[in-house]
């Protein structure tokens, strides 16, 4: 069963059994509050993450996240939530610049 760690979740592990999926409906099906300002539709960078590892797992980049790629809003080793398509396991962090406020970060 893949899973996704949120590294500066305190390590939290979610579990899916899709064999593809968006990782923002992986994370809000599991009761993980993430930004998302535009809801969901790839217009904005807030739902970002820095995927530390499984980038292989993860679907070619969208037109929407080319795009923010190349005017320098997304790094290479970084995703929109509400785009990238997981088929396996994922270990990401949340950046500085989406943190909720309500929420108790690790470091």
């Amino acid at each position: 069963m893949p899973k996704i760690v949120i590294e500066n979740l305190h390590n939290k592990e979610l579990r899916h059994t899709y064999n593809s999926a968006i990782v923002l409906n992986i994370l809000h099906e599991n009761y993980i509050d993430w930004m998302h300002a535009c809801g969901a539709k790839g217009r904005c960078t807030t739902c970002k993450m820095i995927v530390l590892e499984g980038s292989d797992s993860l679907h070619p980049l969208t037109e929407a996240e080319k795009h923010y790629l190349a005017q320098g809003q997304l790094k290479r080793n970084e995703r929109l939530a509400c785009q990238a398509v997981t088929t396996g396991d994922l270990k990401v962090r949340i950046p500085e610049t989406s943190k909720l406020p309500h929420i108790n970060y690790s470091s």
